[in-house]
């Protein structure tokens, strides 16, 4: 496995796509493309007292900066960190009497770190942040009303005896670019989306549904005492499978699970491109995403299959609904209702079928159901195995959740498996310095232990689980503290 530098790529022109990627030399599955540490990154309004704003780390008892008390760290050591670019935003915050929205305060650091640095930072910054495209003039009249919003908010909170005052235009200008090319960043477990970051290397890198590479978010290390060893948080661009010399370099702006055209609409809404990929030209998979159920060369009637289809489509409806309300037990009751209908009707690999069978399987190991949950998310897996591409990151977090559910489940044989699989995956696509991959790897120990004492003694295996159960019912890394949908590390803001 390569660490990577940006002599693993070079820019060249990818024709409609704008400029691109490429990779100078092979790359491996799990080969590190490179490194990049954000331009300028900021945590999530709703998140701003719980994670660290240099970090991004998912903390309790956080610092809060005493000046502007808006700003939170994990320890003096962050802030120090962080402190070149809170420093014009600790200011503006006081003088402003609040934070603005978050949009407004990158936008605020991006125009500070400009000035500074011309917005080129280093040698291996392939492209200054202006050349970056903005599609303003293809924003829709709501979009633009948005943006327009946005550029007001910035002016009222721009310090007014600021050096460099900027026009509306450019402001605007800067906006855009927020919109089309900033990557929402997780928690260090990858389980939380927690702010957004603008990395102009990455942004340089395309768009493909069936993607070569994928992002993870390295959150870097501030424990050592010395401050020297410490490292940044970065961006990595991995590997997912072997690529030749010369082969552009892709990531997937959106998730695969759902069709080619509802892709490309998403795609075309958020970003303003046509997606021309193999798998959406020729639209691969849909056909496994919308299939029938064939029971030995028989499927029901067109009829009874449109049918079941809409009455899905109500359910998926109630269930975000009642997701949304926190009445999970309603969500559990919705699920296996609009299941039972789909049984005999739709295929294992149906979109609707596998979002009941994942929003189940979750809302139960919160609720503590596992043999249940363990039965749904067991489905899931299967679905996600014919549709997802092998190495996908949330591929291998909804194996690495279905693992942990028949662990807790007690079905430690089927546990341990998925547990090693996920563990596989997620090795090319987070490496094994990630906490997710370190967690795993405890996991895989613990589960490989429990499973050498089950087939010794099965009976006094299940005593002590039993036991243990009553006085920690949620083991290591079941973290169901809320049945929230699959999130990447690092995936394109929409």
């Amino acid at each position: 496995m390569t660490l990577g530098t940006m002599d693993n790529v070079e820019l060249f022109d990818a024709g409609t796509k704008g400029r691109g990627l490429k990779a100078t030399k092979e790359l491996l599955a799990g080969d590190v493309v490179f490194t990049e540490p954000s331009f300028s990154a900021v945590v999530f309004d709703s998140l701003s007292t719980m994670v660290c704003h240099s970090c991004f780390r998912h903390q309790a008892n956080l610092h809060r900066c005493a000046q502007c008390k808006f700003a939170h760290y994990c320890d003096r050591t962050c802030q120090t960190a962080c402190w070149n670019e809170h420093k014009k935003e600790c200011a503006a915050i006081r003088s402003y009497g609040r934070a603005p929205s978050e949009n407004v305060r990158l936008a605020a650091r991006m125009l500070w770190r400009i000035q500074k640095d011309t917005g080129v930072v280093s040698d291996g910054q392939l492209t200054s942040v202006d050349e970056l495209l903005d599609h303003v003039s293809d924003l829709t009249d709501e979009d633009r009303q948005e943006l327009q919003i946005d550029v007001h908010n910035f002016v009222d909170y721009w310090p007014k005896n600021a050096r460099q005052q900027h026009p509306v235009e450019y402001i605007s200008h800067i906006f855009g670019i927020i919109n089309c090319n900033a990557f929402t960043l997780s928690d260090q477990r990858g389980l939380q989306a927690v702010g957004v970051g603008l990395f102009p290397n990455l942004c340089l890198v395309n768009h493909d549904c069936w993607p070569n590479c994928t992002v993870i978010l390295n959150h870097g290390n501030q424990s050592a005492l010395n401050s020297a060893l410490h490292s940044r948080g970065r961006i990595e661009l991995r590997a997912l499978e072997k690529i030749t010399e010369g082969v552009e370099l892709t990531v997937s702006y959106v998730d695969f699970l759902n069709l080619s055209t509802e892709r490309q609409r998403m795609l075309k809404k958020q970003y303003h491109f046509n997606c021309n990929c193999q798998h959406c030209s020729q639209h691969i998979k849909d056909d496994l995403m919308m299939a029938a159920k064939d029971m030995d060369g028989s499927k029901p009637s067109a009829e009874h299959i449109k049918e079941v289809t809409a009455s899905s489509e109500e359910y998926l409806e109630k269930v975000a609904k009642s997701r949304l309300q926190g009445d999970f037990h309603e969500v559990a009751k919705l699920c296996r209702e609009c299941l039972s209908t789909q049984e005999n009707v739709l295929a294992d690999t149906h979109l609707y079928k596998l979002r009941l069978q994942s929003t189940a399987s979750e809302v139960l190991s919160y609720l503590h159901a596992f043999s249940e949950a363990a039965q749904f998310s067991r489905k899931t897996i299967d679905g996600y195995m014919a549709l997802y591409h092998p190495n996908n990151a949330q591929l291998g977090m909804a194996i690495m959740r279905a693992g942990v559910t028949h662990w807790h489940a007690g079905q430690i044989e089927a546990g341990h498996k998925l547990i090693c699989k996920a563990f596989g995956i997620l090795m090319i696509t987070h490496g094994p310095n990630h906490p997710i991959t370190q967690d795993l790897e405890s996991m895989r120990t613990q589960t490989e232990m429990e499973l050498k004492m089950f087939k010794q003694n099965e009976e006094l295996y299940n005593t002590m689980r039993e036991a243990a159960l009553l006085k920690q019912p949620t083991m290591c890394m079941a973290e169901n503290a809320s049945p929230d949908g699959k999130i990447e590390d690092v995936s394109r803001k929409q």
